[in-house]
């Protein structure tokens, strides 16, 4: 597990953006935001190239898509932080358990459109990164959890 000071990985969303987007956004999409950010630089730190982000089709969304070892690569990310999640079950939740069956199938169907709409032939994996986000502290703790079957 990867840990990182969000203070030095995310300090325009902590200082500005941050507060800029808390008029027009929920707690749990701000968090989200910056758990994105998070994972883009841990991928981009180990040698993913960022090909685009949030590409939403009206069926289902993938947050992040990269290139890397002649393949590309589907990121879901999945972020909770102590404000999002409550203090009775903060020790027992687990982010991955939001990657459900029903999410699965229409991170699938976006995939195949995103292959499609850009005549990708190159074999392709799926990937989830998890964020736990201490903001207190100004840390996320990172997990990778690499080729997922969809």
């Amino acid at each position: 597990m990867a840990v990182y000071d969000v203070f030095s990985v995310c300090e325009l969303q902590i200082r500005g953006i941050l507060v800029t987007q808390m008029k027009t956004k929920t707690r749990q999409q701000n968090v989200g935001h910056i758990g994105e950010d998070v994972a883009v630089k841990f991928l981009v730190k180990h040698g993913f190239a960022l090909l685009e982000r949030n590409y939403l089709k009206k069926f289902g969304e993938i947050d992040v898509i990269c290139w890397k070892g002649g393949k590309v690569h589907f990121v879901e990310v999945k972020t909770v932080s102590r404000e999002t999640v409550s203090r009775e079950t903060l020790d027992e939740y687990r982010a991955e358990d939001n990657i459900h069956s029903s999410k699965l199938k229409r991170i699938g169907r976006t995939i195949e459109a995103y292959l499609s709409e850009n005549d990708i032939k190159e074999d392709w994996e799926f990937h989830a990164v998890l964020v736990n986000l201490d903001k207190v502290k100004k840390i996320a703790k990172i997990r990778f959890l690499r080729d997922l079957i969809i």
